[in-house]
């Protein structure tokens, strides 16, 4: 407020300025109005009064964010492209971006009809690759643990899915670790939380261990992350291209003029389509959320407590050493001493578990890298029941206050591997509420729905079309 006085909060020299112009609006009354006249301008005028300390606070607090964000390579440097501007979106040079490719690849990630391939007839065409990256959830499954073939139900974004009673438990098709979101893909080298898909990035030296393994025998083909795993989740989600689906659909013509350079024989393929499925998440931004319309410069588009956590975010409490760029992470992997997937309640007989608990080094086989796991991005996570590789986080409060305290809950990760930055930061209550409205508000994108598409080419009901999901979304 510099060097102006103030009385109960309220600026003296705007008193003097609201009484200067009361006199002169009084000069003009005539006496039976002056009462009425003389309370309305000295209400009007002292909310003025009372509103200028805030904004110059706010107005403070965005310039001393700036000069923060100055430091940390500036304010572009965290601002995600808009979701068409193909040129500024990071692509794998392989899976060059076209308006069709993603058209494509936005109706074959939410269609029921490419599950062919069920372990049990009665759940063909019945899940979706949104099935478990559900839109209303963060683009992650709605429960703790994400069921594709096996599951049933929807709920409310997913919250509802559970296990098909006619499936064994090995016959479901259910995740040993948490499902990871799909937004801001564009900044992922290499996908899934040990980072073992993709070619380059990362991966550069683990050739050997690309072996007897859908997912990775998958990186010889020489994609990035996000191709790989599209391509790969396809065959290993028991999906399939339907040849009657794509002939007799528009599917075909944005095959076509996708991949204009494939031959016939090449162009409807498990690759094709996982391409185009990875083409469609690399523009699936959060690019219109608080923060970044504030990175836009419209500055009332964060409030006050939300400043204060973002201060606290890339300052004090050092978030953004780990989680930094326009998608707030890292293409990095960090042990943190997170429990895991397991407990009561985990469905699921899982092969290898050992190896999924150490992280980054149960696929390198380096012992150095042992329960570390991937830095995820952070945007959209206030509807997301469940965080943490092993969804042991129920809140982002919860993990705020986990990480704040910085002791290990998972009683098998050596103290020596726990990564430097994972020590106690010293926020007292309020700090960690601005952190946590800062995460949980000015980091969410309200409409996520926009990459939601209006129909898919088998007119069936979508991300879900079993029977119970079906009557859970009123589509039956």
């Amino acid at each position: 407020m510099g060097n102006k006085g103030n009385i109960n909060g309220i600026d003296c020299h705007c008193l003097i300025n609201v009484s200067t112009q009361v006199n002169n609006y009084l000069a003009m009354m005539k006496p039976s109005k002056l009462i009425t006249v003389t309370s309305f301008f000295i209400m009007v005028f002292l909310m003025s009064c009372t509103e200028e300390q805030p904004l110059q606070e706010q107005e403070g607090l965005d310039e001393e964010l700036k000069l923060m964000l100055e430091a940390l390579g500036g304010e572009e440097a965290f601002l995600l492209p808009r979701s068409n501007d193909y040129t500024n979106i990071p692509q794998d040079p392989n899976n060059p971006l076209n308006a069709s490719k993603i058209s494509l690849g936005n109706k074959l990630f939410f269609e029921t009809g490419l599950a062919i391939n069920p372990m049990n007839p009665e759940s063909r065409e019945t899940y979706s690759c949104a099935t478990c990256h559900v839109p209303g959830a963060g683009f992650q499954a709605g429960v703790r643990q994400g069921i594709a073939d096996g599951g049933m139900g929807f709920g409310y974004e997913g919250d509802g899915r559970f296990p098909n009673p006619n499936y064994e438990i090995h016959e479901m098709d259910i995740p040993p670790i948490r499902v990871p979101n799909n937004m801001n893909m564009a900044y992922v080298e290499n996908t899934t939380w040990n980072g073992k898909l993709g070619a380059g990035g990362s991966n550069y030296g683990t050739e050997t261990f690309w072996v007897d393994d859908l997912f990775l025998e998958t990186n010889h083909l020489g994609f990035s992350g996000v191709e790989t795993q599209a391509i790969a989740g396809l065959e290993f989600h028991r999906m399939g291209i339907d040849m009657e689906l794509v002939s007799f659909s528009y599917y075909k013509d944005l095959f076509d003029m996708a991949f204009p350079d494939y031959s016939e024989e090449e162009r409807y393929t498990f690759e094709t389509a996982g391409l185009a499925i990875a083409a469609y998440e690399r523009t699936m931004m959060t690019n219109k959320a608080p923060f970044q319309e504030w990175l836009k410069g419209y500055g009332d588009a964060m409030t006050e407590s939300q400043k204060e956590g973002a201060l606290l975010f890339f300052g004090k409490a050092n978030c953004v050493d780990c989680h930094t760029g326009p998608a707030l992470n890292k293409n990095e992997f960090f042990a943190l001493g997170m429990d895991d997937l397991t407990g009561e309640g985990v469905v699921g007989e899982f092969l290898d578990f050992d190896l999924i608990q150490k992280g980054r080094g149960g696929f390198t086989r380096n012992p150095e890298d042992d329960y570390k796991f991937k830095v995820p991005q952070i945007y959209n996570l206030k509807h997301t029941n469940f965080l943490g590789h092993g969804a042991n986080f129920t809140s982002i409060e919860d993990i705020i206050k986990y990480k704040n305290a910085g002791v290990s809950q998972n009683p098998i990760v050596p103290q020596s591997q726990l990564a430097d930055e994972f020590v106690p930061l010293g926020l007292n209550g309020a700090e960690i509420n601005q952190l946590v409205d800062f995460v949980e508000n000015a980091l969410y994108d309200p409409n996520m729905y926009r990459y939601v598409p209006a129909s898919v080419a088998s007119g069936n009901c979508y991300p879900n079309n079993d029977y119970q999901s079906q009557v859970d979304m009123g589509c039956e």
